[in-house]
């Protein structure tokens, strides 16, 4: 893991962005780390977008707290219902 200063960053956002697509950049401000930064070159957007959402992964948490049901149950559940013939 490679572990680079703000300032230093801003001289060589380029090296660090290449970096980051095989391992994490720790950025520090006065010492201490402030950001992560992490490549995603060859992901969907979509993807991204939703493996970074603490909205997301809330409701995730969320739902495996509920009972679960079989998936008979579940068809059963929303099944259509099946019309008559009419000869």
């Amino acid at each position: 893991m490679k572990t680079v200063t703000v300032r230093d960053l801003q001289k060589s956002v380029r090296e660090c962005v290449d970096i980051a697509q095989d391992d994490r950049v720790v950025i520090t401000r006065h010492g201490r780390p402030a950001a992560v930064l992490v490549g995603i070159e060859g992901e969907e957007w979509e993807d991204v977008v939703l493996q970074t959402s603490a909205s997301f992964w809330r409701l995730i948490e969320k739902r495996r707290q509920e009972p679960t049901i079989s998936i008979e149950q579940m068809k059963a559940k929303f099944a259509k219902p099946r019309r008559k013939r009419r000869f």
